[in-house]
């Protein structure tokens, strides 16, 4: 999901999927900045012929979506007119509903934010009061720009939830939102399209489309109010077969251990957020390594970025724990066990989620998420 990486699935040329080719040659308009992009590099990207590629770039001028960048020296014939996205054209908001907090961000094509609002949020509070919290921070965000279009909400929210449906399950702490619809309610509320996901997954779909993650498979291990993980494997978010995947911090290190909110005992979040509240930020390192050093040999990644409130509070130290603990596992292990994997920091504390929460939105106009790319191509072929 890197930008920078060559584009290896070729275009169609058929009119049923027209929609999926102008994403790939928008995802190409886009990774080309602001210096632009020939129609002849477009059709060699895309594998689209030099026609089909000037009727979506026409279309996308026509939109307002593209724009001539001036013209680049051709090594014979005529010079080549280069094109290039207009960021500006279009808006997305990303929302991430914390435990205890709301961080709304406003981001255009580019993916870069236009306006951020921070605000207290209760998630335990009546559905109804969060709705409309969140429904605020929308509108004021469109509010700065209100000349461009939205093209919709993204929905960051602590798991397990069902992505698919939009619906939430059992939240860690609040049992009370099992089975909401948020993503339907949300969108009565705004009449706006809504994508939820869950708060890791959306960082780390943030964290692959920017290249932070790196080109191999990650896992982004997000500790604030709670503990998740977001998987990155062969270049897609990995949700699993009920998009439950990443429940990263209730796998059981005592069996005797203190009683989690989830309900079970031991578990890597009570654990750690344990050690952070008597202040022990070695051991609650120590802990999060241990964890992640399981997940290494589970899933033989390449690395793995941290992220969240309380990382921020002290980066140097969670990296340097975790990095101990994956390292002497690689160290009695061999290769298979973790050795060469990276440990890293997100940055930004909370705010990379709502910003990945925006990235739902947009990625799918780029083609950039497998499900929703899908979904895209089998409506091509319906309308076809």
């Amino acid at each position: 999901m890197n930008r920078n990486r060559t584009r290896t699935q070729a275009g169609v040329n058929l009119p049923a999927l027209r929609h999926h080719n102008a994403a790939l040659v928008l995802d190409l308009l886009r990774a080309a900045g602001a210096e632009g992009i020939s129609r002849l590099e477009l059709a060699e990207g895309t594998g689209l012929t030099p026609q089909a590629v000037s009727k979506i770039t026409a279309r996308l001028r026509e939109d307002g979506l593209a724009v001539g960048a001036g013209l680049r020296p051709s090594t014979g014939g005529k010079p080549r007119t280069v094109l290039r996205l207009v960021p500006d054209a279009r808006f997305a908001v990303g929302l991430h509903l914390d435990r205890d907090g709301l961080t709304a961000v406003l981001v255009d094509l580019a993916g870069r934010p236009v306006a951020v609002t921070t605000a207290p949020l209760d998630l335990g509070a009546p559905a109804e009061r969060v709705l409309a919290d969140a429904s605020d921070a929308v509108r004021d965000l469109s509010a700065a720009e209100p000349h461009k279009p939205v093209l919709g909400v993204g929905v960051a929210v602590p798991g397990p939830l069902d992505h698919r449906g939009g619906v939430l399950h059992r939240v860690t702490g609040f049992p009370r939102w099992d089975g909401y619809p948020l993503r339907a309610a949300l969108a009565e509320r705004t009449g706006l399209p809504v994508t939820l996901d869950k708060d890791t997954n959306a960082a780390a779909l943030a964290l692959a489309l920017n290249g932070t993650g790196g080109d191999g498979d990650f896992a982004y291990l997000h500790l604030g109010t709670g503990l998740g993980a977001g998987l990155v494997l062969g270049g897609e978010v990995h949700r699993g077969a009920r998009t439950g995947a990443g429940e990263f911090g209730h796998q059981t290190l005592q069996m005797d251990g203190p009683l989690c909110g989830c309900g079970g005992r031991g578990c890597i979040e009570a654990l750690c957020l344990a050690a952070e509240a008597r202040g022990d930020r070695d051991e609650a390192a120590r802990v999060l390594g241990t964890g992640a050093a399981n997940l290494v040999g589970l899933l033989d990644i390449d690395r793995v970025v941290l992220g969240g409130r309380t990382v921020a509070a002290d980066e140097r130290a969670y990296v340097r724990g975790v990095r101990a603990v994956i390292e002497e596992r690689a160290a009695r292990g061999g290769a298979g066990a973790g050795a060469g994997v990276t440990v890293t920091v997100a940055g930004g504390g909370d705010r990379p989620v709502a910003e990945g929460a925006a990235q739902l939105v947009l990625a799918p106009v780029f083609g950039r998420v497998g499900e929703e790319k899908e979904e895209q191509e089998e409506k091509g072929e319906r309308e076809g």
